[in-house]
């Protein structure tokens, strides 16, 4: 009897206890809905000022181009939209074109192209004021004048670098990297960044602050990435000269699908410094930045005029080699490999067989052609490249999403990197016999786990990178000719097919 009244004692405080317990759940779970709410808000609010941001950038370029046209209405806008990038700098290097007609003419060509393609992720105000300071310099860089886009994660002082990133949106550049210092100290101008995809990692471009950029060529398709909106504004004409960068493909494949020409120095050729990246410290696959244009004179300029001793004092870590002017005149024959597929991902007849024509044209100019095999293109994919970048599982790249908003075109990846290790391993281990592909992808995305698995990884791609070169040695090659993704694909398709970059 005791111990039944002290449990109708108890009774009505256990309900007391539940209903507050009830009131307390309810009352974290309505906070956490708020919460995340408010700062669903907030990216909302910081994207909608950096979109208005660049609105007025676009409004004040588009007036400061009608003033020029109100005070010279004459300039000839198409012949020098024409002019081949030595042609324009031999003119202005001569005189008989203003660098001021210059940088007009395309501040107004890019316009129409960005309203066609949405490359552009800002206007450079300060060109106007590089503009008054070059015209009156006496000594003429080997760029005097020349209007150069530069691509969105490359410093340049009182500017984003934002990588498509809300969380980049806050921090202006305190002052430019090295390679604007030494593009403006080669007289050229500095005037646009152009759009890339969200965290940099695709072939896409497009990012939930700025939107899709669109191929110029063919509105339905991608201009690549991710140096896509560089790719867009040079192919529509409204840039003469930009600068990308490319680590996995990101300058060589918007050149494949917007028909430019590109190059990729030797990592280390060009100085990083000032340059933001969503992910730093990759040694292993390093970034490298590089020139893209029309034709491949534009690119050989460009490098020669970097290549100088403001690049090397600037940034010691760039080693003083100039630009071999001799090597790249030169008529000697070459010996070049080729080969039109890697085993790895399969090419559209077109692709294979702009090989076979390039191949017979070097060989009726006298040049050797040598058939050549990349070694193991499938294990340099998923157990180099794509296990050192997600040697962590993918946290640190899934950091960069943190009170963000993932684009669409990168759900796929993000989602792959969310799942626990064991899932990821377990799914490769299931899919391996009918999805083997499938399967390397997702083992490599489970990362390492130690130092020892990574410095043993290093080892695999010192050994990988020595049997090339040993390979590349015994066919005593100078140059490979091989295939590149292409044509340009559809938008949204390149978030689905990560694993073709083997190009």
């Amino acid at each position: 009897m005791m111990i039944q009244q002290q449990l109708r004692q108890l009774l009505p405080e256990r309900k007391v206890d539940t209903s507050a317990a009830l009131s307390l759940l309810g009352g974290s779970v309505a906070a956490l809905v708020v919460w995340k709410w408010l700062g669903k808000k907030m990216v909302q609010k910081k994207m909608e000022e950096a979109r208005r941001t660049r609105d007025e950038g676009l409004k004040k370029m588009a007036k400061a181009v009608q003033q020029f046209r109100e005070q010279v209405p004459s300039v000839q806008r198409d012949a020098i939209l024409s002019l081949p990038l030595l042609e324009l700098t031999a003119k202005l290097q001569e005189g008989s074109l203003s660098p001021r007609t210059v940088l007009y003419t395309y501040l107004e060509k890019a316009l129409e192209v960005t309203q066609e393609t949405n490359c552009l992720r800002h206007f450079i105000p300060e060109c106007e004021q590089q503009l008054q300071e070059i015209e009156g310099h006496k000594e003429k860089g080997l760029l005097y004048g020349i209007p150069v886009s530069i691509k969105d994660h490359i410093g340049h002082k009182g500017q984003l670098a934002t990588c498509g990133l809300v969380q980049f949106l806050g921090t202006l550049m305190e002052e430019d990297s090295v390679l604007v210092k030494v593009l403006k100290r080669q007289g050229a101008i500095p005037f646009a960044m152009t759009n890339v995809p969200q965290s940099l990692f695709s072939y896409s471009c497009s990012n939930p602050i700025f939107g899709q950029t669109l191929n110029p060529l063919n509105r339905q398709r991608s201009p690549g990435g991710s140096s896509g909106g560089e790719g867009a504004l040079i192919a529509g004409g409204g840039s003469v000269l930009g600068v990308g960068s490319d680590m996995g493909g990101s300058i060589r494949l918007p050149c494949s699908f917007c028909g430019l020409c590109g190059l990729k120095p030797t990592a280390g050729r060009l100085s990083l410094s000032g340059v933001t990246g969503p992910v730093n410290g990759i040694l292993a696959v390093p970034c490298a930045l590089g020139p893209m244009a029309r034709d491949v004179d534009s690119l050989a300029l460009c490098m020669k005029a970097l290549l100088c001793q403001e690049m090397f004092q600037l940034d010691p870590t760039v080693p003083p080699i100039p630009f071999n002017e001799q090597v790249y005149s030169s008529s000697t024959a070459l010996r070049v490999g080729y080969y039109d597929t890697d085993g790895y991902f399969p090419l559209p007849p077109c692709m294979r067989r702009a090989v076979k024509e390039t191949r017979r044209a070097l060989q009726a100019a006298g040049h050797q052609l040598v058939l050549f095999s990349p070694p193991r293109v499938p294990y340099v994919m998923t157990e180099l490249f794509m296990k050192t970048f997600f040697a962590d599982g993918g946290h640190t790249w899934l950091d960069v999403f943190t009170g963000d908003i993932v684009d669409p075109g990168l759900k796929p990846q993000v989602n792959s990197c969310k799942m626990p290790r064991l899932v990821k391993k377990l799914l490769a281990l299931l899919l391996k016999p009918l999805f083997p592909r499938l399967a390397d992808y997702l083992s490599a995305l489970a990362g390492m786990r130690s130092v020892k698995e990574m410095w043993n990884h290093h080892h695999q791609i010192q050994e990988y990178r020595a049997q090339f070169i040993a390979q590349w040695k015994e066919l005593q090659l100078d140059v490979v000719l091989c295939p590149v993704l292409g044509p340009a694909f559809t938008t949204g398709y390149p978030g689905k097919l990560l694993t073709s970059i083997s190009r």
